[in-house]
């Protein structure tokens, strides 16, 4: 595990669709703009994460995949984005045949911790997950202090939740005792919804403190600005969508801080 000071989370959810990869943008870029240095390392073969920051394909010359396979390190893959505090170790669809390349190996699931002993100057690494349970989110979770969890407020939320939530231990009993669930953000919530104000609350009953304040809505503006390879904090800072993940960001950093006191 890293130093104290650089504080790693995952970005996960088995789930598609769930606003993981928008979570990990925004949440980035806010935690960036209140003086934070952040990394993020796009960990999805489709690289939405770099996409949604501007960084083009043609950009991408090294990328997660030559940290998992030990070629390069992070200093080298690293790139800046738009955003002052911001960076991005971008992924590329080399990503796809990575568990065919390293499954014999057997530091397999502690590629991305060992890469990530090299991250000491950022503050915040936020890691971002495929929508699956694979070898690379093994090694996100292997590699992190804590999970943040996505969770979208809608029916099957909760059942969802649990599977992941039964990953998670399984992680802490095999490879990483110390993970721990950072939190879970409710996501594309639709106060106008009953079945998302229900969601909502069935989500803090089970799991109580865990679940952040912050609901993060549906809104048009949040989805509109990865087409602009902006962040909606850059695309549309005063959008109902921008200001909940500046909530959010304040949230983290809030908890970062009563973690480290106790």
């Amino acid at each position: 595990m890293v130093g104290e000071k650089n504080r790693i989370i995952t970005i996960a959810n088995q789930k598609g669709g769930v606003g993981k990869t928008t979570t990990a943008i925004n949440l980035a870029t806010a935690l960036a703009a209140i003086g934070e240095r952040v990394l993020i390392v796009d960990l999805d073969p489709q690289g939405n994460a770099s996409t949604g920051l501007g960084i083009e394909r043609r950009e991408r010359k090294l990328s997660s995949y030559d940290l998992l396979i030990g070629s390069h390190g992070v200093l080298d893959a690293v790139l800046p984005t738009a955003v002052p505090n911001l960076f991005i170790i971008p992924s590329t669809m080399d990503l796809l045949g990575i568990e065919m390349e390293i499954a014999q190996h057997g530091d397999r699931v502690f590629r991305l911790k060992r890469a990530l002993s090299e991250a000491a100057g950022f503050d915040y690494v936020l890691v971002d997950c495929p929508p699956s349970f694979n070898l690379l989110t093994m090694n996100a979770m292997a590699a992190a202090h804590s999970v943040l969890v996505p969770l979208q407020c809608e029916f099957f939320a909760l059942e969802g939740l649990s599977q992941l939530l039964e990953t998670v231990d399984q992680v802490r009993r095999t490879v990483n005792p110390n993970l721990d669930i950072q939190g879970i953000v409710l996501t594309m919530f639709d106060a106008r919804n009953n079945l998302a104000q229900q969601v909502v609350s069935d989500v803090r009953t089970h799991l109580g403190e865990k679940v952040y304040h912050t609901l993060i809505p549906r809104n048009v503006r949040v989805s509109e600005a990865p087409s602009y390879g902006k962040p909606a904090i850059l695309y549309d800072l005063k959008c109902a969508g921008s200001q909940a993940y500046l909530q959010l960001a304040s949230e983290v950093i809030q908890r970062e801080r009563l973690r480290r006191a106790a």
